[in-house]
């Protein structure tokens, strides 16, 4: 007898078999449900339509699950490979395409953005057809990529929403507290040119001069705040990626450039991100900052890694990137925030401390509501000399306008 079950329900049969495979039996359960949707009676076109409205609808579950497309795109890069990838932020595409462009938010639109998550193909019913000849593959393997990305997202569990569903979002042209053009192209600008010099004492003289725009502006906003007679809105958050190796140590690093600009960073790393809870303004200007710390002590501990590696210690280069990596995260903290403090100290009026002292209160109160549940980790360096280095390195980036500081 044919099998005349329709491609929907053959697709999400699929889907659903495969959700309490693990280990060994996966690759196995994944390519016969692969071969059964590749071969489905109803044919390629209409398997297609389906593969796409199923796709939909996981993502979107997603979405209600509290995930934004460079959380799920980054779990499906570790665990279904770049076809995989290359499938999932198609469907994201294809949910996408339902949402009007000034009901997502700007973090959302940025995402799918730098995704380039764009519907490409003419109708649903010939995607299938066009990822094949894209990718190169049989419709068995275009069948197993669709299905080893879909398990991914379908696995997601329930995590704390960080901002408004897409399609429910309410944009504003200019949000409060959003630091002026001006400024954060200066902050982008001076960033820019240290992460591109080949000059340290000039990168550390840029950086701190983009650190003193970044605590002036808190200032300010703080200055207005009074003025208004209280905050506009609360803390957001958002979601950073935190990419191995040495995630750990990078982690620590996005924890210190938070905590010395009012915000709070939790890190989960099974899940390879962590948020940043904060001021939208605050949250935009940490973002900046630590990217290019990031890239900066990367250069550096790079430099370092090769000289010990030419001293003959090779064995120990990875405890050594990771040791350097921590260290310079610890130190760069203490520096960040004494160039806060100098700021504030410099210029802010009295009646501004108790409000970035309450900013600082309701960062904290609004992390505690979306993770009532943390635990605290200390790293430690096990290579002295790359812990050594580290700190040097972050000693040599002056973040105070004060020589010696």
């Amino acid at each position: 007898m044919q099998n005349t079950e329709p491609p929907l329900e053959t697709v999400s049969a699929a889907l659903r078999g495969l959700r309490a495979v693990r280990g060994d039996a996966l690759e196995d359960a994944l390519y016969a449900a692969a071969s059964l949707v590749a071969a489905a009676p109803a044919g390629w076109e209409a398997v297609s339509g389906a593969v796409v409205r199923v796709g939909s609808g996981v993502v979107r579950r997603c979405w209600e699950y509290g995930w934004q497309p460079a959380d799920v795109v980054r779990l499906v890069r570790r665990e279904a490979g770049p076809v995989g990838t290359r499938f999932a932020i198609d469907v994201i595409a294809a949910e996408a395409r339902r949402y009007a462009p000034e009901t997502l938010g700007p973090r959302w639109a940025a995402q799918l953005a730098e995704l380039e998550a764009r519907e490409w193909w003419q109708g649903d019913d010939t995607f299938l057809a066009g990822f094949a000849r894209r990718e190169r593959l049989s419709r068995f393997e275009t069948a197993a990529a669709a299905l080893g990305a879909l398990r991914v997202l379908d696995g997601l569990p329930r995590i704390g929403a960080v901002g408004p569903l897409p399609g429910t979002a309410h944009v504003r042209l200019a949000p409060a507290g959003a630091p002026p053009p001006k400024m954060l192209g200066r902050i982008r600008a001076l960033l820019a040119k240290a992460e591109s010099t080949h000059f340290p004492e000039e990168a550390e003289a840029l950086s701190a001069k983009a650190q003193e725009l970044m605590a002036r502006h808190s200032v300010d906003e703080a200055l207005l705040a009074v003025e208004a007679g209280a905050s506009a809105e609360g803390p957001g958050a958002c979601r950073i990626g935190i990419e191995g190796p040495y995630e750990s140590a990078k982690a620590l690093l996005l924890d210190a450039v938070a905590s010395a600009n009012h915000c709070q960073a939790v890190w989960s790393g099974e899940y390879g991100f962590s948020t940043v809870v904060g001021f939208d303004a605050d949250l935009e200007l940490v973002e900046l900052l630590y990217t290019s710390l990031l890239v900066q002590a990367t250069a550096a501990m790079r430099r370092a890694a090769d000289d010990h590696h030419a001293r003959g210690r090779s064995r120990r280069t990875r405890d050594f990137r990771e040791s350097f990596l921590i260290a310079y995260a610890g130190r760069i903290g203490d520096r960040l925030s004494a160039a806060v403090r100098e700021v504030a100290a410099e210029e802010a009026r009295p009646e501004v401390l108790p409000v970035l002292a309450a900013r600082d209160v309701e960062v904290g109160e609004t992390a505690g509501r979306l993770f009532p549940e943390t635990t605290s980790h200390r790293l430690k360096g096990r290579d002295a000399e790359g812990w050594e280095q580290g700190r040097q390195a972050a000693d040599a980036a002056r973040l105070s306008r004060r020589k010696g500081a």
